[in-house]
This record gives C-alpha cells, sequence and structure tokens, in this order.
C-alpha cells in the first residue's frame, strides 16, 4: 500500500485558484469596459496578459517556489487599481486567499515533519473509528 501524497492534492488546489483567478480577472473585462472608463489599449492587455501569466502558472505548481511566485503575481493583480479599483479589490481578495493557501502549506510541512499526516499513521482501529470507553 501507497502512502498518500498531501503534496499532489495541494498542487490541485493552487492550480485550481489559478484558473478561478483567471476567469475572475477575465470577468472583469466588460465591467472595465463599461464602468471604468472604456478598454483601453493598455486595460485591455493587462487583464488579458495577466489572465494568461495565471493560466501558465497552474504548470509550475509543482515547484517549492511556486507558492511564492503566485503570491508575488497578486502584487501586480493590487497594481490593477491603476487601471479600475474593482481590479484592484480583486488582488487584495486573492492575496488574502493565497495568503491562506502559504499559511496551509506551512500548516501541512509542519505535521508532515512531525509525522503527524493521516497517511503517515498506523492502521486505523478495526472498528474504523475511535475506541469506545
Amino acid at each position: 500500500m501507497t502512502t498518500p501524497d498531501p503534496w499532489k492534492s495541494f498542487r490541485g488546489v493552487m492550480a485550481g485558484t489559478l484558473i478561478l483567478e483567471a476567469i475572475v480577472v477575465l470577468l472583469a473585462l466588460p465591467v472595465v469596459g463599461a464602468v471604468g472608463g472604456g478598454l483601453r489599449p493598455v486595460a485591455l492587455g493587462y487583464l488579458i496578459g495577466l489572465a494568461v501569466i495565471l493560466v501558465l502558472l497552474t504548470g509550475v505548481q509543482g515547484r517549492s517556489w511556486a507558492i511564492w511566485l503566485d503570491l508575488a503575481v497578486q502584487l501586480v493583480l493590487i497594481a490593477g487599481f491603476l487601471v479600475y479599483p474593482g481590479v484592484g479589490l480583486i488582488g487584495l481578495l486573492f492575496a488574502g486567499v493565497w495568503a491562506l493557501i502559504a499559511y496551509l502549506r506551512a500548516e501541512v510541512l509542519r505535521r508532515q515533519q512531525r509525522g503527524m499526516l493521516p497517511g503517515q499513521q498506523g492502521a486505523p482501529p478495526a472498528s474504523g473509528g475511535p475506541p469506545l470507553d
């Protein structure tokens, strides 16, 4: 029996978050076009370029430095306040999400080093639950 890899599912969460973020950035296009003063070439390039970068980042989530790159990209998104305030707010929201993901990553790593992950424990009791008193 192989032990489960906690990082495989964690990479999936990170990649999924990036895809969701790219979708939200692309959904900002009509908003910026309608109420943000129109889609100027700079704003259009910024939003589409950022969405493409977010999608491309999904391919490097297996690297140890990927989480830090994901956090750095949030600074670029927060700079979207220059394009339209709503874009900057999206950046602040996702910066919070990525900060939570970074915390959870540190917690999983801490538990893994201490041998506290479920896959590192012994076999469960025969009853499938905790022993009854």
